[in-house]
């Protein structure tokens, strides 16, 4: 057992803050920044956290709970918990082979994996690795055929369902990521790589871990036609020109012969229009506050979308999610299951594979814990009436 996995299997670690700070003692600060931190201000990355504190429990007491079934079926998947590990861009930067060892962990924790579009992992590999339900995110960096290309070798690799996220119309302005300089850690030029020694060589695990993994230079899944792999330095640019429209939808559904998730709607004017063209589920997303600054609070916006949806297709939700009690305020707001981004790259960040079975332990403990004590045997029994919401959150929009 390495040092780093000796550290989050300490009695000492009993939350998700804990593996945060492991991470960023572990991590350059280049590294630990970007997964840590949102775009402008972060008024919505705090925003996301902050909402479930104003979300309070209606507990039924005097129950006998003899005991706590946390399994959740969805879109054809079995899953030992509502929740997924969302797709996080560049895992590999935090810790070598990061996909494959997410994957690895969600699958042993009964969790779904989706996979991000932006990861360093090939995507067959990612899934040999796993037997967790398989999703695939889908940016269309690279074009449409590059596209088509990917998501046929997904569903040959047994990805069942394809999230396309819907709110990257351009690149957030992380504000802590353009101070540290980190598209150039990705670059090509290796002298511009050199402002970033002295923190890089503070944290020798890391480093050695990079530089064995030769470092994430491509994106393995996008294959532009005549030239290969996408150079990572690329991406932020193809982003930029690569919104996926409503148009697009169209042509995917016939691409996609399985299930499509829309990620990214934050009103019930998008949460209808991704049903219109054909949406099995609905992600109420911002991001995890690394778009558009200032904009609801996942949590927030999640009833609303939960009534303009009105049962017609599953509706999840991610971001601020640090505890399994949050996940418990998700369920009894109308979400089927849950996402979760930051709280287990902590956890890669800090150990790797072990890293993110801690995060998992720890979410299912304190989820499995809050539904016993609401009184309840089963997350299936949670509904709007366990929690009491702010008066300010049904304010009816015209």
């Amino acid at each position: 057992m390495t040092r780093e996995e000796r550290r989050v299997a300490s009695p000492r670690v009993v939350n998700i803050g804990d593996l945060r700070r492991l991470a960023q003692l572990r991590l350059p600060r280049v590294v630990f920044d970007y997964v840590d931190g949102g775009a402008e201000g972060e008024v919505t990355l705090r925003e996301n956290t902050r909402a479930f504190e104003e979300v309070m429990f209606r507990p039924r007491n005097a129950v006998a709970v003899k005991g706590c079934d946390l399994r959740a079926k969805l879109l054809g998947s079995d899953l030992a918990m509502p929740l997924l590990l969302a797709p996080v861009g560049f895992s590999r930067l935090i810790h070598p082979q990061g996909e494959v060892c997410a994957a690895r962990a969600a699958g042993k924790a009964g969790a779904g994996f989706v996979l991000t579009t932006i990861s360093g992992c090939p995507l067959e590999t990612v899934a040999a690795a796993t037997p967790a339900p398989r999703w695939y995110q889908l940016y269309l960096v690279g074009g449409r055929e590059a596209a088509e290309a990917a998501l046929e070798r997904a569903r040959a690799a047994g990805f069942t369902v394809l999230a396309i996220t819907i709110d990257t119309g351009t690149f957030g302005f992380r504000e802590r990521d353009v101070r540290n300089g980190a598209g150039a850690l990705v670059g090509g030029n290796p002298f511009a790589k050199i402002r970033f020694l002295p923190q890089l060589l503070a944290h020798p695990g890391w480093l050695a871990g990079f530089l064995l993994d030769r470092g994430m230079l491509e994106l393995p899944n996008v294959i532009v036609p005549g030239r290969g792999p996408l150079p990572l330095s690329e991406t932020q640019a193809s982003l930029a020109r690569s919104v996926v429209t409503w148009d697009d939808l169209r042509w995917i559904r016939k691409v996609w012969p399985g299930p499509i998730v829309v990620k990214g709607v934050l009103t019930g004017e998008d949460a209808r229009r991704a049903l219109d063209e054909g949406a099995a589920g609905v992600g109420v997303s911002n991001h995890g506050g690394r778009q558009l600054d200032g904009v609801a609070a996942s949590l927030r916006a999640l009833p609303e979308v939960v009534k303009a949806v009105g049962g017609r297709a599953e509706v999840l939700m991610d971001g601020g999610i640090r505890r399994g009690s949050d996940i418990a305020k998700a369920i009894c707001l109308g979400a089927k299951a849950v996402l979760i981004g930051r709280a287990y790259a902590y956890g890669l960040g800090a150990a790797g594979e072990a890293g993110v079975a801690r995060a998992l332990e720890i979410l299912r403990a304190d989820l499995q814990r809050t539904v016993a004590l609401l009184g309840c045997e089963s997350i299936a029994e949670l509904s709007r009436s366990y929690v009491d919401v702010p008066a300010t959150w049904m304010i009816q929009r015209p």
